[in-house]
């Protein structure tokens, strides 16, 4: 029972996922940090308010928070194209490599193959 649990936890896609969760996790902070020191602020003086007013409106006394759903829509799309560019292309380019640099193995000829061979071997061999 240990060493399958053992066996399981050293198998390379548990090893990788555990720490595509960690950098992600940071990844994450990191994105987080950029869009609260530059991309509010930016949404802040397009839409002309100044602290809790910036990207809301209010109707009848509710009010919507639209900068904050701005901001964390291009806070996604940014997570997703860095992980697109500087993970998926890179992976996808060195899966492709690997695929070429591998030599597809040829196919050991079949018996019916072999036997066929032999019949028009013996046909051509024999004289007319």
């Amino acid at each position: 029972m240990l060493n399958g649990f053992r066996d399981f936890i050293l198998r390379g896609n548990v090893v990788d996922l555990a720490v595509g969760v960690v950098i992600g996790a940071a990844f994450n902070n990191v994105v987080a940090a950029f869009t609260k020191a530059f991309l509010d602020p930016l949404i802040r003086l397009a839409t002309g308010g100044h602290g809790k007013v910036a990207g809301t409106f209010a109707v009848n006394g509710i009010t919507f928070d639209w900068g904050t759903f701005v901001s964390t829509l291009i806070n996604f799309l940014l997570t997703a194209a860095v992980l697109y560019f500087f993970v998926v292309m890179p992976m996808n380019a060195a899966t492709e490599r690997l695929k070429r640099s591998e030599k597809a193995a040829e196919a050991e000829p079949s018996n019916e193959e072999k036997l066929l061979a032999e019949i028009r071997d013996a046909v051509r061999s024999r004289p007319l």
